[in-house]
């Protein structure tokens, strides 16, 4: 019979999560409700994807839902709530990823937005192609350009390393800022762990001139996507034949405004998938990047992993209709921060060292696992409605 040997318990999750909220935020309380009280309920609604205001009715003992609101609107410095979701991102990731050489990815979240923006929120809203039935878009991030208006979103900045992928910043954009700004502000974050970027792979919404010059400049490796614009010349001239192949090209807005880059061009076959048959080409903008031309398609794919890291944190979002960017934003970031905290207790706790690479039983204690280890504890120690009545009258 195999032995078992303790690793941890949904009361030490919730401590480890409560210690961190608490050691990186400060909102005031008064009265019967404290910061404890109030992080608790957060991490109760993220846990669950639910709202504050359907949180504290299913909870017996929880503060009511006029209260907790009393409190989170409060919350309005911007600028404040980014450097402490920042700050508590890189206060739980594994110690190996600090001062090491990893690949990173930057890339762009959406999130929709419905109705008519006031004053206080219109530095935050832009424009877009409509997407979930709306046209306009939180912004929490970078991109360029793209047909029906100009797009920007929450950017991350995210470590591609196994067993250790977590996100490192994240960056609310301003309208007043540039594709160039929210790379630096997120490169910036970066160094403060002292890592060096082995390769830097960004979104295809980063392919503009000032981008790729400015990267040059900083003599960054990085691996973009090309994007293919107009029916003929620019990228799409080099989109022919048979065969994988580098080549170089200058990009131009005026005279005296352009860049050259490499040029990766990858054909690949399709073989029946999607019922789609003959060559399909890739181009990519390739700067000092070691990689194989044959092996970049594949290798550019892994940049992927900070997709999947939207899909953990759509799974423990706090569902608002408030519509203050402050307190949005710290609502996504305790969903990125959950997901760092998940990643930092399998490599601290689920996990035994051993010759060559950590064992990690990630099977054991998966991110719902560890959801649920969050709701149940703190429904244990607030207790839940079991009864509803109505009045008799």
């Amino acid at each position: 019979m195999t032995s078992k040997q303790l690793a941890l318990t949904d009361t030490e999750t919730l401590d480890e999560v409560i210690s961190c909220l608490t050691e990186n935020f400060n909102i005031d309380t008064q009265g019967a409700t404290n910061q404890q009280n109030l992080f608790e309920i957060l991490v109760r609604a993220a846990s669950t994807g639910d709202s504050i205001e359907n949180t504290s009715k299913i909870l017996n003992q929880s503060p009511s839902g006029n209260d907790i609101r009393y409190h989170l609107n409060k919350i309005n410095e911007f600028e404040q709530i980014e450097q402490q979701v920042n700050s508590a991102l890189k206060s739980r990731i594994p110690q190996r990823i600090k001062k090491g050489r990893h690949k990173i990815a930057i890339d762009l979240n959406l999130i929709p937005y419905y109705g008519e923006p006031n004053s206080q929120e219109k530095d935050y809203i832009y424009r877009s192609e409509a997407k979930a039935g709306t046209c306009s878009f939180y912004a929490k991030s970078a991109t360029g350009s793209i047909p029906g208006g100009e797009l920007r979103a929450y950017a991350t900045v995210y470590v591609l390393t196994r067993n250790k992928r977590v996100t490192l910043a994240i960056r609310g954009v301003r309208w007043f800022d540039t594709s160039v700004a929210i790379i630096t502000y997120l490169l910036a974050e970066v160094s403060k762990l002292k890592i060096k970027i082995k390769t830097l792979y960004l979104d295809r919404g980063f392919f503009n001139i000032p981008v790729i010059r400015w990267l040059k400049a900083l003599d960054v490796p990085f691996i973009m996507p090309a994007i293919r614009r107009g029916k003929i010349g620019g990228i799409k001239q080099f989109l022919k034949g048979k065969s994988s192949y580098k080549t170089t090209y200058t990009m131009s807005r005026s005279k005296d405004d352009n860049v050259t880059f490499d040029l990766w061009i990858v054909c690949k076959y399709r073989k029946g998938q999607r019922k789609k048959y003959g060559v399909e080409y890739f181009a990519y903008v390739v700067y000092k990047a070691k990689v194989n031309l044959s092996y970049i398609h594949q290798d550019y794919r892994k940049r992927f992993g900070i997709e999947s890291s939207y899909r953990l944190k759509n799974l423990c979002r706090i569902r608002t209709n408030n519509k203050k960017p402050a307190l949005r934003l710290l609502f996504v970031g305790i969903s990125f921060l959950l997901v760092n905290i998940w990643v930092y207790l399998l490599w601290f706790k689920i996990s035994q060292p051993r010759k060559g690479r950590r064992l990690i039983y990630s099977s054991l204690f998966g991110l719902k696992q560890m959801l649920a280890f969050l709701r149940q504890t703190i429904e244990d120690k607030y207790g839940t409605v079991k009864n509803v009545y109505i009045p008799e009258n």
